[in-house]
């Protein structure tokens, strides 16, 4: 009987990235360095600024990279999320969602009395009444920053009609616990466009949309110091309005193949690695990495370091690897593989670690500390 000798490993900073066990998510730090120097880049002779999104990365540690390299803060989307990022020494950031409900007022006062810095958005009469009145119930000292959030064609939350949002804006100024500083507008809709032109129109349109509510505003004599807008596929675009006062890109840090085939150039800095568990014919190999490691809502993963092989979901637990022709599939049992993710933020969300390396050793092994933070 054939003897196999098994090397059980637990790896640790300056191992080989090979060490890992799977499912893992490996990321490639030159890399993520070039794509963050490649962003920046759009904008150092443009006065707006770079506040990223980090719905994405989830991690406090790239944060703070990033505002070290020069962002002038973070988002998140989730109180929970601002939560975590605050705790560890994060204090500038946008919630970009509406906080609503009386279970989220004691948190977010519990977070504001240590963090005045937090902004928040709001898009309705009803929010800015629940934050006045937890203000008041919590006896807090500090004026609340918040913009409006505003509808620039996603068509989901925000408020669309420039006279409604003065007369929100309006409202704001009437509570003493309240400062309106701004505006949000994040043309979602258009970040995936994978013709340039169209995308390019597109976020024109709602720029041109955002243009309009800030000079209503202005009209009405409403000072309006943040206009906060774009993401990965759109922000240098929106850059160049003169009324935009920063950005909001995430993505790029890590990058996917939706992003990919919307033309953006940043590089695959993200990968899942994975193990061949079963080959039971030549033309199906099993791996380790199904529903509970790689998200599929913007399409399938794809095979990056063998090619002519298609990735589908087998369960739970599993993925089944195909020859894109039809032919046999040259793994063996054992084997490792490198996938793509199609969607990184919702990927990343499945997962308990990075696994960091430079050249192939790992320089950092670093906690999602935000995985599973949606409220």
């Amino acid at each position: 009987m054939t003897q196999i000798q098994m090397l059980y490993t637990k790896p640790e900073v300056g191992d080989s990235i090979e060490t890992v066990d799977t499912p893992a998510l490996v990321i490639d730090l030159d890399v993520v360095d070039r794509n963050i120097e490649a962003m920046f880049a759009n904008f150092k002779d443009k006065s707006v600024t770079i506040r990223p999104h980090l719905k994405t990365a989830k991690s406090p540690v790239f944060a703070k990279k990033l505002i070290e390299l020069g962002a002038t803060g973070i988002c998140v989307a989730k109180l929970s999320e601002a939560e975590v990022m605050a705790q560890n020494g994060v204090g500038d950031i946008l919630i970009t969602t509406e906080i609503i409900g009386k279970a989220k007022m004691e948190k977010l006062f519990d977070l504001l009395r240590d963090h005045p810095a937090v902004r928040l958005v709001v898009d309705s009469k009803a929010g800015v009444d629940m934050l006045a009145a937890a203000a008041k119930a919590f006896q807090h000292k500090e004026q609340i920053m918040v913009l409006i959030e505003t509808n620039v064609g996603q068509n989901r939350a925000g408020l669309e009609h420039p006279k409604d949002v003065v007369k929100l804006a309006k409202h704001i100024q009437d509570q003493n616990s309240l400062h309106f500083i701004g505006v949000q507008g994040y043309e979602g809709h258009v970040q995936l466009l994978r013709d340039e032109s169209e995308r390019k129109t597109k976020s024109k349109e709602s720029m041109d949309k955002l243009g309009k509510i800030v000079s209503e505003l202005k009209a009405a004599g409403i000072h309006v110091p943040v206009v906060t807008t774009g993401g990965t596929g759109t922000s240098p675009w929106c850059a160049e309005n003169d009324f935009v006062t920063e950005v909001q890109p995430g993505s790029f840090i890590f990058m996917d193949t939706a992003y990919r085939n919307a033309g953006q150039k940043f590089e695959l800095a993200l990968h899942l690695v994975a193990t061949v568990i079963s080959k039971p014919d030549a033309k199906r190999a099993v791996i380790d990495s199904g529903y509970k490691s790689l998200s599929t809502d913007s399409g399938m993963p794809e095979v990056a370091n063998i090619a002519n092989l298609t990735y589908e979901p087998g369960g739970d637990e599993h993925g089944i690897l195909k020859s894109a022709s039809g032919g046999e599939v040259a793994l063996e049992i054992g084997d490792r593989v490198t996938i793509t993710p199609s969607h990184i933020d919702t990927t990343i969300n499945l997962h308990d670690y990075y696994y960091c390396h430079r050249q192939g050793k790992i320089e950092a092994i670093v906690p999602i500390a935000n995985r599973g933070k949606v409220q």
